[in-house]
């Protein structure tokens, strides 16, 4: 990975957990600062191995890969939570960008779907750390990385573009429908 790549991904993961720890600046510092600590590490391993999940698959294929930050996607993301005083986020943050040769249906949903599938694993180990975990912060840890997961599979596979579902599901609607049920039914079990 580079140093741009590295540094885009800090970017937006940085700005991403501000956006989503605004709401509990409002219930006092302590509050944002706990807050802000737990989903910079369970947003920070959602958002950061979802993209790298998409990076992966597509070097596998022997594509070049790499991710780029979308500067209006963070700044419109750190708006909205200033304007709903943290109630309402629209993430956009970037994306891995692929190229070196045209892609089949098969992998571009293949490539799309190791994003999301990244998150339902990682949902699962946060919920196991959620329920087998002795100490407070750790179950705290444990729902909030379970939420967070099961939140950006979820969202990543609606069918609509630009996101990974529109992607999955034109290359096989089974597979899409299997993968969307998952999390969607994990984030209904949690709540």
């Amino acid at each position: 990975m580079d140093r741009t790549e590295i540094i885009h991904l800090t970017v937006s993961w940085i700005t991403i957990t501000l956006a989503f720890s605004m709401d509990s600046i409002f219930l006092g510092i302590n509050k944002f600062i706990q807050d802000f600590a737990i989903l910079l590490l369970v947003l920070g391993a959602g958002f950061i191995f979802h993209e790298l999940g998409h990076r992966t698959v597509a070097r596998l294929f022997g594509l070049h890969a790499f991710y780029r930050a979308w500067v209006p996607g963070l700044i419109l993301a750190l708006a909205m939570a200033l304007l709903t005083a943290g109630k309402f986020i629209f993430a956009a943050p970037g994306a891995v960008y692929i190229g070196g040769r045209p892609i089949t249906r098969r992998e571009n949903g293949l490539i799309s779907l190791a994003g999301p599938g990244v998150n339902i694993i990682l949902g699962i180990l946060f919920m196991g750390l959620a329920v087998v975990s002795p100490a407070k912060i750790l179950t705290i840890i444990g729902i909030y990385g379970a939420w967070v997961n099961f939140f950006l599979a979820a969202f990543n596979l609606i069918p609509f573009p630009p996101l990974d579902g529109y992607k999955v599901m034109g290359w096989n609607p089974a597979i899409w429908l299997i993968s969307i049920a998952i999390p969607s039914v994990l984030l209904f079990g949690l709540f």
